[in-house]
């Protein structure tokens, strides 16, 4: 096992207040980065669904042991927030609670394996929801390709928003508009999809999005939704992956259950969902048959 250990901390933001209205659905999120242009386009994500949580937000560096911190080099909160119009243009870094609701914490993680550093750091912190891309040192393809020992992949339950190499954005990146207003869900008899509704509704704060249930075969399992009434599944004929890729091109997001008995990214290696995130032309919500937001 190569040993890991969060080395430092610096808070992008104080302690303030949080807004009153509104109903936190997740209490934080985190988000990878490795510096570089391509995960800007998930850290907007992360970003912009920590607004509409009030969550904490976590930007996640893992380094080897000797480097030193590059906290100039995290992704600029402020500067996008401007961007957004959500913050004046002479803001502080103390602003950013009072006026978003939002506390952002950029941490530094040690360890000479990114994917063993990622994987402590969810066991320790457990956050509500992961957001990240599935390409560059921070990204899913080399996560799941990391020597993570065992027991620690069993415990990274969860839900990861990711985005994938032919994604289209759900945030535009000069208005931090989110435009989610149709998830495709497939589902299949095994991992059950008893209590995938509500856990979906959980991550997309009640907002009332169009929910297209489908799968792909002749015989549907039974789905019931947040509040136990049957829900209509629609049947689609053809290969798996190719049918659900097809699919997702009339949706903005699809949210997928997935079940390994290791835990998450044993369930992500050589999957359907694995598929489904290098192809799609949306981000993939994965959903953790055994763990929802928290």
């Amino acid at each position: 096992m190569t040993p890991s250990r969060l080395f430092s901390s610096f808070p992008e933001v104080q302690p303030g207040h949080r807004p009153l209205s509104g109903c936190r659905m997740i209490h934080s999120i985190a988000h990878p980065t490795d510096f570089s242009d391509a995960g800007a386009t998930a850290f907007e994500h992360a970003l912009r669904l920590a607004i509409d949580n009030r969550s904490t937000l976590d930007l996640l560096h893992v380094g080897p042991p000797d480097e030193a911190g590059h906290w100039h080099e995290f992704p600029q909160v402020r500067k996008v927030l401007r961007r957004w119009g959500l913050l004046k243009a002479d803001a502080q870094v103390e602003d950013i609670a009072s006026e978003t609701g939002v506390r952002v914490h950029k941490i530094g993680i040690r360890s000479l394996d990114a994917a063993e550093g990622l994987a402590r750091y969810l066991q320790d912190h457990r956050p509500g929801l992961l957001v990240m891309a599935s390409r560059g040192h921070a990204g899913l393809e080399r996560w799941t390709k990391g020597s993570v020992s065992a027991e620690v992949v069993r415990d990274t339950l969860v839900p990861t928003l990711i985005l994938g190499p032919r994604a289209r954005a759900m945030v535009d990146s000069e208005t931090g508009v989110l435009s989610l207003e149709r998830v495709l869900v497939p589902i299949d008899h095994s991992p059950s999809p008893d209590g995938l509704l509500a856990m979906l509704d959980t991550v997309t704060n009640g907002s009332g999005v169009a929910i297209d249930v489908v799968h792909v075969g002749n015989s549907a399992p039974a789905v019931r939704g947040a509040q136990g009434e049957k829900i209509l599944v629609r049947l689609l004929e053809g290969p798996v992956v190719e049918t659900l890729v097809h699919a997702a091109e009339q949706a903005d997001m699809v949210a997928m259950l997935t079940a390994g008995r290791s835990g998450l990214l044993d369930a992500l290696r050589g999957s359907t969902t694995e598929r489904m995130i290098r192809d799609a032309s949306c981000p993939v919500l994965v959903l953790p048959a055994a763990a929802g937001p928290g």
